[in-house]
């Protein structure tokens, strides 16, 4: 695991993550990456996947190892993965790092520093 990234996942996200992982065929693994919202205002929202998709751990925790990819590192710093559920469904969410705003979706953010 990256030596130095405070990413965290909360005991609930990693519950649903090791479902998630299991139910695909790749128990214990599953892989974070980032991607540039297509609205254009500089949003960065989460994409989640079973497996290890050739990125680096940079979490583990209850089970589950979140792997990303190693050009995200510092983006991911500080981020907080956590899970909502409900009878409607559910959702990943985000506590942004310090020094990012969240997207009103809650699964986004973008840094201030970039703008």
């Amino acid at each position: 695991m990256q030596k130095g990234l405070s990413l965290s996942i909360t005991a609930i996200a990693a519950a649903e993550l090791g479902r998630q992982a299991a139910f695909a065929g790749t128990p214990g693994a599953m892989y974070l990456d980032l991607l540039e919202d297509t609205c254009g205002e500089g949003w960065l929202h989460i994409q989640l996947q079973p497996g290890q998709h050739n990125g680096i751990p940079v979490a583990r925790t209850d089970g589950i190892t979140l792997y990303a990819p190693v050009e995200q590192l510092s983006l991911l710093q500080g981020l907080r993965l956590n899970y909502y559920g409900d009878l409607s469904g559910g959702g990943f969410l985000i506590s942004p790092p310090e020094g990012s705003e969240s997207c009103p979706c809650g699964a986004g953010f973008r840094s201030l520093k970039r703008q």
